[in-house]
């Protein structure tokens, strides 16, 4: 018989994959039983019909590097004398290029999405902000902020964006007219709206700025500076959750009070950066978990999950249709997760 078609004691099998979710270049745990063949020859894993990059092999566990394109959700493993039943897998389709994010993307209320070119300290890039629209297609959308930085939209479909080189946040209009909001935010980075629509402001050297929306600037909080940003989120607890990498590999996720009371969440991740929440309360942090890159997904329960794999991811926010778009530092991918996020303005 086909090496297809051998008994189910022979084939190879598939018992989980750890994590289900991945972007091109993310490497997944298989694990199961007869997996290789003990040593004597190399085992084959497909995604569809593309082949994926074997880093470790054993007859219960096998590494795999995720090849670039795959357009399958489903992968199986060859031995060379049988294959497996097919294993669901989630893959991210690159749907923008080119670029150079360095904190979440943000979603006009279309469905639209939009992302910078940050560029290096002091840089002038032609486009500071792009707009993806909802058939894929990038749009250069905000020309002369440098170093854009931090995104946010507020409930009237106005797009925020921080500049940490000049620690200004300016106001765009839907058409990409851009005016002055505020000013002297130190090293401006990641900001967020409260339900009140209070925004907030992390300036990375140690400091959270509280605008209120007469532009009423109040210091919020104060906290470890941080090397690279901080990252902004509001819970449904109405706190705010932040990152802000430092030199250690076991950061904390920080949430503060109304009251400006900060206390870990969470600690024990690798340079976490941008984050998000869903509708059930669990947060999504751009980070690595015991040495694995990815998306961490963390509990109201401070429970952690790699739940995505991939390299270079420093931001994500909810789409439409349960996607999530991760900004890697060049790129946009969208992974269709199935997870709803929550309204990050009501």
């Amino acid at each position: 018989m086909g090496k297809a078609g051998g008994t189910a004691k022979d084939r190879p099998h598939i018992a989980s994959v750890i994590p289900r979710a991945a972007i091109p270049g993310g490497e997944i745990s298989i694990l199961g039983s007869g997996l290789a063949e003990d040593g004597r020859r190399r085992p084959l894993v497909r995604f569809g019909d593309q082949p994926g990059s074997l880093l470790l092999s054993s007859p219960s566990r096998l590494v795999v590097r995720v090849p670039d394109d795959v357009v399958s959700e489903n992968l199986t493993v060859d031995t060379g004398s049988a294959v497996s039943a097919p294993a669901s897998v989630v893959v991210g389709v690159t749907i923008a290029e080119n670029l150079h994010p360095v904190a979440n993307p943000a979603l006009d209320p279309a469905g639209n999405v939009f992302t910078t070119f940050s560029g290096s300290r002091g840089q002038k890039v032609a486009t500071s902000v792009f707009k993806i629209d909802l058939n894929r297609v990038t749009h250069p959308f905000l020309h002369e902020v440098m170093n854009a930085t931090g995104l946010a939209f507020d409930r009237e479909g106005y797009l925020y964006v921080s500049s940490r080189v000049e620690g200004a946040i300016y106001r765009v209009t839907p058409d990409g007219q851009h005016s002055a909001y505020a000013e002297g935010m130190g090293v401006a980075t990641g900001i967020a709206f409260d339900q009140e629509h209070n925004l907030y402001v992390g300036d990375r050297t140690g400091t959270i700025f509280k605008i209120s929306p007469d532009r009423q600037i109040f210091v919020f909080a104060t906290i470890e500076p941080s090397l690279a940003a901080y990252h902004l989120a509001f819970g449904p607890d109405d706190h705010l959750y932040l990152t802000g990498p430092t030199t250690s590999s076991f950061d904390h996720v920080l949430r503060v009070s109304p009251a400006g009371k900060v206390e870990s969440f969470y600690r024990g991740l690798g340079r976490p950066q941008g984050l998000a929440f869903d509708v059930e309360g669990n947060l999504y942090v751009a980070a690595s978990l015991a040495g694995k890159r990815g998306v961490v997904r963390l509990t109201p329960d401070a429970e952690a999950e790699l739940v995505v794999s991939g390299y270079n991811i420093v931001g994500l926010a909810f789409g439409r249709h349960g996607s999530m778009i991760l900004a890697t530092n060049s790129s946009l991918v969208d992974v269709p997760m199935g997870v709803e996020g929550r309204p990050l303005v009501k």
